[in-house]
């Protein structure tokens, strides 16, 4: 079995301990060890079908283990980014009447969300006319509005371009320092959360390996299923930021088995 990753402290907002899922009388995930600290930014990587977004669903609630357990540290806030969400094309609907579903919010407090998320003012454009980076945003700034203590984005660039997809990133890094939250993210862009997150925890149904970016890069696991090659994004995607490693896990990477 995986070891739990190493933490700054022992006041983990999130944690579970030994959980597994069933879903349909399949088993989506299994024994999986896992925290998360105020500050953190931790991405989760897998193929398809590894259990990325059920590991989400189950910290965020809307699952249940069917054994082990969750743990959250109380009156736990949580702001949420969904991977898709659709909006009927014929509903007239702009960007300051979704800030404000279903609860009802200012327009001071939904300006100031907006510009945390890197898209000052387009208040009144319709949703609909948003640009895909936009949308992005717009449901960051919506995420935002509940003040986290924990952000949660389910792959949150897919459909952005390269470029968009780092900018994205960065607008990440400031928001968890600007506000101290922790930030958890799943993606499927290996160089880019290479150079966004302090830990990485690669999943396949189990947790088979976690630490570092650099030393999971280097993990016969991670190898295995990304493939030898990936492991030069590192040297083009280097992450650097200012806030202190030294409570880490710079140890090594922790394999399953």
């Amino acid at each position: 079995m995986p070891r739990m990753p190493k933490q700054r402290g022992m006041n983990a907002l999130v944690e579970t301990r030994n959980m597994s899922i069933r879903i349909g009388g399949h088993t989506a995930l299994k024994g999986v060890d896992f925290s998360i600290s105020k500050g953190e930014i931790v991405t989760i990587i897998g193929p398809n079908g590894s259990g990325k977004t059920t590991l989400l669903r189950a910290i965020i609630g809307a699952l249940k283990p069917s054994s082990g357990e969750v743990k959250r540290q109380a009156n736990l806030s949580i702001g949420y980014v969904p991977q898709k969400l659709h909006i009927d094309p014929t509903l007239p609907l702009s960007v300051e009447r979704f800030l404000g579903l279903p609860k009802r919010r200012s327009a001071e407090t939904a300006t100031a969300a907006l510009a945390k998320a890197g898209v000052q003012g387009i208040q009144k454009r319709p949703m609909q006319r948003l640009s895909g980076g936009q949308f992005q945003r717009v449901m960051l700034a919506r995420a935002l509005l509940e003040e986290p203590q924990l952000l949660i984005l389910d792959e949150p660039t897919t459909g952005l371009d390269q470029p968009g997809a780092a900018q994205f990133y960065h607008q990440i890094e400031e928001i968890r320092r600007d506000l101290g939250c922790a930030v958890l993210m799943v993606s499927h862009e290996l160089h880019v959360v290479m150079s966004a997150s302090d830990r990485v925890i690669c999943l396949n149904g189990h947790v088979c390996c976690h630490g570092t970016p650099e030393v999971v890069a280097s993990a016969p696991e991670y190898r295995e299923l990304f493939g030898r090659g990936t492991h030069g994004a590192l040297a083009l995607y280097r992450h650097v930021h200012d806030h202190d490693h030294s409570e880490c896990d710079h140890e090594g990477v922790d394999h399953a088995g």
